[in-house]
């Protein structure tokens, strides 16, 4: 029976160093960190290691649940997996043990906290954007396609397979551009 630490942390300006000492004092044998964010497993190989490291009576062990998944959905995709292996999850930091009743019924309400804290920063993101493209000081991403260019050729009855072509972009953004023109004429 093994005791696996999961460290992470989103930016790579973080650093793992205190959840790994707290790992190693919870007595882990093996830890695991990466910098990646926590809203997706998308994209987290050391996770992926991790998870399929686990044998049947090892111990995942965590900090907090919030390094492990901010999503519910994929946090509880992660303790199926845990729980299929004949392996448990336990957090140093809450009374989550998924060895116990308690300790799932505990883990799957800081779930949807997580889940929560996650929308809520979302929310706030918008607000902000949306503040800034009122004050004109957010003004997006600037523009791929020479949509000027796309409407002048098609003026000149140039066909949109054509357009794409001479202008090395995408059938699809030469619609997107003329469909423009159509619905502010």
């Amino acid at each position: 029976m093994t005791a696996i630490g999961y460290a992470r942390v989103s930016t790579t300006d973080q650093d793992c160093a205190i959840q790994e000492e707290t790992l190693r004092a919870a007595g882990c044998d093996v830890i695991r960190s990466e910098r990646k964010s926590g809203t997706t497993t998308k994209g987290r190989a050391e996770l992926a290691t991790v998870l399929e490291f686990l044998r049947p009576g090892d111990t995942l062990v965590v900090t907090r649940i919030d390094r492990l998944a901010r999503s519910l959905m994929d946090l509880e995709k992660i303790v199926q997996e845990i729980t299929a292996k004949g392996a448990s999850l336990r957090a140093t930091e809450q009374p989550i043990d998924t060895s116990t009743a308690a300790g799932t019924a505990f883990l799957q309400m800081l779930g949807v906290f997580a889940q929560f804290e996650t929308a809520i920063r979302k929310e706030r993101q918008l607000e902000g954007i949306a503040k800034a493209k009122a004050e004109g000081v957010y003004k997006g991403r600037k523009p791929s396609v020479p949509v000027d260019a796309v409407r002048a050729l098609h003026g000149e009855g140039v066909s949109p397979t054509e357009i794409a072509k001479r202008l090395g972009i995408g059938r699809a953004s030469v619609y997107r551009a003329i469909g423009e023109t159509a619905t502010m004429a």
